[in-house]
């Protein structure tokens, strides 16, 4: 049997580290920094880069970091049944137009798709659910707003009965929105609709890797989870 060749190491044209790089990528995405943050604080720390090297690394190995989370995640989280989902759509102005990012979260805040499109009909919404679905099977109850392009799509695609709709019953999906939006002000807005979907789907990533949901368990606990995932992050794309 033919030895399989090793995938080629994403970092081998690069003069700097894979260490820089992954911290370069973590700090622009995780925190709500500019680029010239960034680059402000490496120089700090004795490592002297360009803030467009940053958009660079940030565009190159973000989506990169954040599929190879995605993967491992995804793989843990098929063996749980994801009971309750919740959907909700937020707008973002791009150059002055009108766009929205379709956002899906289960029962424990986590963010299971971002989605962007132009409109906020019953194609939009009919593409995002069959996105979920492909990727994360079907849930028992599926929580949404009043909108009635979810209803219609829903219908289609047969799961009609498991819609769920209250007024306060959708707060878990609003506030998942609250940590892009400090990125999204830091980042002052996006140019390109496609820019839009791919940071909000590796943000997405990141947030569910380094969100320990600190308020909800003791320090030592927090302190056990903080440091199990920085050694998990140091060993993407390692």
């Amino acid at each position: 049997m033919a030895k399989l060749k090793p995938p080629p190491n994403p970092f081998r044209w690069f003069d700097s580290s894979p260490e820089v790089i992954r911290l370069v990528v973590l700090m622009y995405v995780r925190y709500p920094l500019s680029l010239r943050n960034v680059e402000d604080l490496l120089h700090e720390r004795g490592i002297d880069i360009c803030y467009e090297t940053v958009r660079k690394w940030v565009d190159r190995f973000g989506p990169m970091f954040a599929s190879e989370i995605r993967k491992r995640r995804v793989e843990a989280m098929r063996q749980h049944t994801h009971w309750k989902w919740h959907l909700d759509e937020v707008y973002v102005k791009i150059n002055g137009e009108m766009h929205y990012l379709w956002r899906a979260v289960d029962h424990e805040g986590e963010v299971l798709e971002s989605f962007a499109t132009k409109d906020r009909d019953k194609a939009a919404a009919l593409k995002f659910m069959k996105k979920i679905m492909k990727r994360h099977g079907c849930a028992k109850t599926i929580t949404t707003d009043g909108l009635r392009s979810y209803r219609a799509a829903m219908k289609e695609l047969n799961v009609a009965d498991r819609q769920e709709i209250g007024r306060w019953a959708n707060n878990r999906a609003e506030s998942s929105h609250q940590p892009f939006r400090r990125r999204e002000r830091a980042m002052l807005r996006f140019r390109r609709m496609k820019t839009l979907q791919q940071f909000a789907s590796v943000h997405a990533s990141f947030h569910n890797h380094f969100n320990q949901e600190r308020h909800l368990v003791s320090r030592q606990t927090y302190k056990d989870r903080r440091s199990a995932a920085l050694a998990e992050w140091r060993q993407v794309m390692g």
